[in-house]
């Protein structure tokens, strides 16, 4: 009778086991943490990116500030959960925040994660230090179109279909003529398509589709704290210029510079301008 008590104790313990370790993440994320400091560093990637997307600033970061550098579920290998949409990621990430006590982060974001960081300084101006945005604005779409507005329901189940009938083979060649676009440094380009390559499908064309779809520019008045702005090379040259002027014109805040050369990816690059810019807005020591 003992040996028998035993086993089911054991097999009870087993079972539990197996649904705290089993459950799936609540957040849709992943997050590193490393580094030490009062200080915290979230980094936010961009579309379709891993957070190490930020390792090289990561590493001159996290010898004097606490980094926090997320993955969003459904990019570059992270499960997929269901509901992704730019508002939900926006509102995890502040759930986050609050149950890990983070306090007053200072938050950087590369493209679709500087879009989060411009609706997070937004939203909850209590909330966050200092906002660094690299290669983004309030609404993209608007270049495009001046006379963009965005639609309160939006059907994304036409591009979803799209995206999701192509061969891994179309997919990766698309990505290649996209980052062509992008980035400059061949060796990350071939990161960054690998990482587009490991995402999930539905996840990659609802979220393209959402953020094509998202209007932040109505938001900048609401934004209260230091914002360091950098943007690529092309975007300082004729007619777009005083288009992307114009969206920032309202962020009071706004400390925005263009880099010296190179594409979407800044912080590979133009490495030596983004750093300089960088360092004087956030200190090393």
């Amino acid at each position: 009778m003992k040996k028998y008590t035993i086993a089911i104790i054991t097999l009870l313990f087993l079972a539990l086991c197996a649904h705290v370790f089993g459950q799936a993440n609540p957040n849709p994320f992943e997050v590193r943490k490393s580094g030490k400091g009062k200080q915290a560093l979230i980094f936010i990637p961009g579309f379709a990116c891993s957070g190490e997307v930020w390792a090289g600033t990561r590493a001159v970061y996290e010898k004097n500030y606490t980094c926090y550098t997320f993955t969003m579920a459904g990019f570059a290998g992270v499960p997929a959960q269901n509901n992704a949409s730019f508002k939900n990621w926006e509102t995890a990430i502040v759930g986050y925040i609050k149950a890990n006590k983070i306090e007053h982060p200072i938050i950087i974001g590369h493209s679709m994660g500087g879009g989060l960081a411009l609706a997070l300084a937004a939203d909850y101006p209590e909330l966050v230090q200092k906002i660094v945005v690299v290669d983004a604005l309030p609404c993209l779409a608007a270049l495009m179109n001046p006379a963009f507005v965005a639609k309160e329901n939006n059907d994304c189940t036409g591009i979803t279909s799209q995206i999701t009938a192509m061969t891994d083979m179309q997919f990766e060649q698309m990505q290649q003529k996209s980052m062509a676009r992008l980035v400059s440094d061949s060796m990350m380009r071939d990161t960054v398509i690998g990482w587009s390559v490991r995402s999930d499908r539905a996840t990659f064309a609802g979220m393209y589709c959402d953020f094509s779809n998202t209007d932040l520019r109505s938001k900048m008045p609401a934004i209260q704290c230091p914002a360091l702005i950098l943007l690529e090379k092309n975007f300082a040259g004729g007619m777009v210029k005083p288009a992307i002027d114009a969206q920032y014109a309202s962020l009071k805040t706004a400390d925005l510079h263009y880099a010296d050369k190179g594409l979407h990816f800044i912080m590979y690059d133009d490495k030596d301008w983004y750093f300089a810019q960088l360092n004087k807005f956030i200190p090393t020591k």
